[in-house]
């Protein structure tokens, strides 16, 4: 400012202002490039990219994407390579980050698949008890009843419609899921958030460091006598022959030599320790695994002087001293070293070729060659003795491909979305078994439409790249608007929106931003797409349960309201007394219902396809079921009512023995709740230790509510004799022995059966 240097604060900034630049700096604000000196950022935060981006004072289009602008540096990003100068053309909510924060203000999370499945449950059994209430009353009424005897009725018909247990056994149920997906490696924020995996039917996946490692590997090196490729002992041919001739272990030793040489970068003693760019730090990598040591070169051939890459030249050289003169070092741009090769035009179009097989497969590629002079000043980039090229990439994480599998088996569609190239992009899809040999691609720039809606055909693309946030964000709305549950990974400022928009957003716990962080719904600790895969199948374990608790629930209270309702209309003194409803619904409907919440779920759970996103926590089949169950248990409790009067019990003694009946036949009525496919003695309710350990506790409860004298006097109850045990006992097992038959008769209804 002013013609002079000075240090500002970063708020400080405005349009004009001219910023110096250098190596570790973070950007405070978007920037025209106006000096550059080997000026390199990393921007992937922001677009996605995963390659540092040269940066350069040449215009581009006015319409280029914000991945293409080499002519500019965005806020949030940081130089990691070079010098240069840029002028302040937007600061704060104006810069390409601010328009990223629009988006995330702009993008609601919406409410869970499952808070809206449980608000649509309640307003149902509201407006069923109201209805029940109204019912039962207006016929006790129109019998000429005593009022007061209706609002008992009525009371005791509302305690026994609505599970009071429900919203109790749900949210422990969601916490434990919590706590176990805690242990795998997933936080997560929400406590719906758990079910929400389960349900979901498209995953959009980032690529960097989710699908893949994060870290550059040379992968391929073309050397003038043939193609080798990095396996787990060293270096092996590409094809043909199983071992390496001794001219190719010269020519590989001559350039990895030369790339170990030409390099800025630093490995320590472990990779915490590395420094330095992830595509030299490969490179060492490749050199140390063939023998070859920076330090132990340096001490035989000591650098004397280095020509900086540049991105005109794209070609870097480092000069070293040797005996007889001086070695020159350099790699750079296969198309810029190969035009200053010593080749001839059948040989240069032939590495060409070459250039082309390895970029097809998503490899970065990088020529190297050398130069024998007597001086150290003598031109460094004419006449170059060609050496090969080196294809590096950043591979695909091991287990990634066998999660893929996992989603596909559970009929989850995986989908890739990157700011990456396309190229790159489909040859990491076909590494991790990705849309197969030819994955359908669409680039971000094909997505732009007006109303922010993508073309249903763009939906079936297994590939997404070069994709904008604001593209990003588009996808998640009209995956969501197809009715889809969509699940969005990403660590970037540039997957905020989309994170937040989600379903379910899952950022990376390791590489992630705070933004990406505090957007999403879970986050990974180990960012491993296979914690993804486990997150989902508790998911739908926790689903089923919550299904299965609600259904035993259900057909508990039904068979409570059937009995009081039953009673009130046939002019019946009322079997079971409000507070024995009440007794009931928190007590020994509350524990087993906890147990059912707790079970591990089916080992085939994932070879399933996942549940409609449309389909309610209780359907046709599950009501059914309610309805049958609640039936047999109505029936059983008032046959233990006509025994209790054939035996010429007194009234509190029948009200005992139809209470008890009700109580343990919901607790034997817990085994009817396994699956339809399980077996009928073991089974994943009987080997539910939950359940053992709920139903010893109601046992015990029930048994002194019936002894101690304070708590029976509570309840109207009597200590039960021999006699009142027998019809209790027997009685109460009817619903688990009929259980079977319900079992066969709902079955038939069953989607697929």
């Amino acid at each position: 400012r002013g013609g002079r240097t000075r240090l500002i604060p970063a708020e400080r900034l405005v349009p004009g202002d001219i910023v110096l630049l250098d190596a570790g700096d973070v950007i405070s604000a978007d920037l025209r490039v106006v000096e550059s000196a080997d000026l390199d950022a990393d921007e992937s935060t922001l677009t996605g990219e995963s390659m540092r981006v040269g940066k350069s004072i040449v215009p581009v289009e006015a319409e280029a994407r914000v991945a293409d602008r080499t002519s500019m540096l965005f806020k949030g990003t940081s130089i990691t390579r070079g010098s240069g100068a840029g002028v302040v053309v937007a600061t704060g909510i104006d810069t390409e980050l601010g328009h990223i924060s629009k988006l995330v203000a702009e993008a609601e999370s919406e409410a869970s698949p499952l808070e809206k499945k449980l608000a649509l449950l309640s307003g149902q059994l509201v407006w069923l008890t109201l209805a029940l209430t109204a019912l039962i009353g207006g016929i006790g009424l129109l019998q000429g009843k005593d009022a007061f005897l209706m609002v008992e009725a009525a009371i005791a018909l509302a305690v026994a419609a609505i599970p009071e247990g429900l919203p109790i056994v749900a949210t422990l149920a969601l916490a434990r899921g919590m706590w176990r997906m805690a242990r795998k490696n997933a936080l997560v924020e929400r406590l719906s958030a758990v079910e929400t995996l389960g349900a979901t039917t498209v995953i959009l996946t980032d690529k960097t460091g989710t699908l893949t490692e994060n870290r550059m590997t040379v992968r391929r090196i073309w050397l003038p006598s043939g193609e080798l490729r990095l396996a787990k002992t060293g270096f092996e041919p590409a094809e043909g022959s199983s071992s390496v001739q001794p001219d190719t272990i010269a020519e590989l030793q001559c350039l990895l030599k030369i790339a170990v040489l030409c390099n800025n970068a630093t490995l320590g003693h472990v990779p915490a320790e590395d420094s330095g760019d992830p595509m030299e730090l490969a490179l060492l990598r490749a050199g140390r695994l063939a023998g070859l040591d920076r330090p132990a070169l340096l001490s035989e051939s000591a650098e004397i002087r280095e020509h900086a890459f540049d991105t005109v030249r794209k070609m870097m050289a480092t000069v070293h001293r040797r005996d007889d003169g001086c070695l020159f070092a350099i790699k750079g741009a296969p198309e810029a070293v190969l035009a200053s090769a010593r080749l001839d035009e059948t040989a240069r179009d032939a590495w060409h070729a070459r250039v082309a097989a390895l970029g097809a497969n998503g490899l970065r590629v990088l020529a190297f060659a050398k130069r024998t002079q007597p001086r150290r000043d003598d031109p460094a980039f004419e006449a170059l003795t060609f050496l090969g090229l080196v294809g590096l990439e950043d591979p695909p994480r091991a287990d990634v491909p066998d999660a893929i599998a996992a989603c596909h088996a559970a009929g989850i569609r995986v989908i890739m979305i990157t700011g990456d190239h396309s190229v790159t992009a489909r040859s990491i899809a076909r590494l991790v078994g990705l849309g197969g040999e030819a994955p359908r691609i669409v680039e971000g720039h094909e997505l732009t439409s007006r109303d922010g809606k993508v073309s249903g055909q763009f939906l079936q693309a297994e590939i997404f790249a070069r994709v904008s946030p604001t593209e990003k964000l588009d996808l998640v709305r009209s995956y969501q608007a197809a009715g889809e549950i969509v699940a969005v990974t990403g660590d970037g400022v540039n997957d905020a929106p989309a994170l937040r928009q989600a379903d379910i957003g899952v950022a990376m716990g390791l590489r992630g931003t705070d933004v990406a962080r505090e957007a999403a719904a879970m986050i990974l600790l180990d960012d491993a797409f296979p914690t993804i895969v486990e997150a989902i199948r508790n998911g739908r374990v926790i689903f089923g349960n919550i299904r299965r608790f609600v259904t035993y629930l259900l057909s508990c209270n039904l068979g409570e309201v059937s009995i009081v309702g039953i009673a009130m209309v046939s002019g019946l003194p009322l079997p079971l007394l409000p507070l024995q409803i009440l007794f009931l619904n928190l007590v020994t409907d509350v524990f087993p219902a906890f147990a059912l919440a707790m079970g591990e779920g089916d080992r085939d759970i994932l070879k399933r396809p996942p549940r409609d996103p449309k389909e309610p926590i209780l359907g046709r089949v599950q009501w059914l079921a309610i309805v049958l169950y609640g039936s047999t248990l109505t029936a059983a409790t008032f046959g233990a009512l006509a025994l209790a009067h054939g035996l010429g019990l007194d009234e509190q003694a029948t009200v005992t023995v139809t209470f008890l009946t009700l109580a343990f036949g919901q607790l034997w009525h817990v085994f009817n709740m396994r699956h339809q496919s399980s077996r009928l003695i073991l089974n994943e309710i009987s080997r539910n230790p939950w359940i053992w350990a709920a139903l010893t506790l109601c046992a015990g409860i029930l048994l002194t509510a019936a002894y101690v004298r304070s708590l029976s006097f509570m309840l109207h109850m009597v200590a039960p004799d021999i006699r009142m045990w027998g019809i209790i006992f027997a009685m109460s097992t009817a619903p688990l022995l009929v259980g079977p038959i319900i079992r066969g008769f709902v079955r038939r209804y069953e989607p697929g059966t």
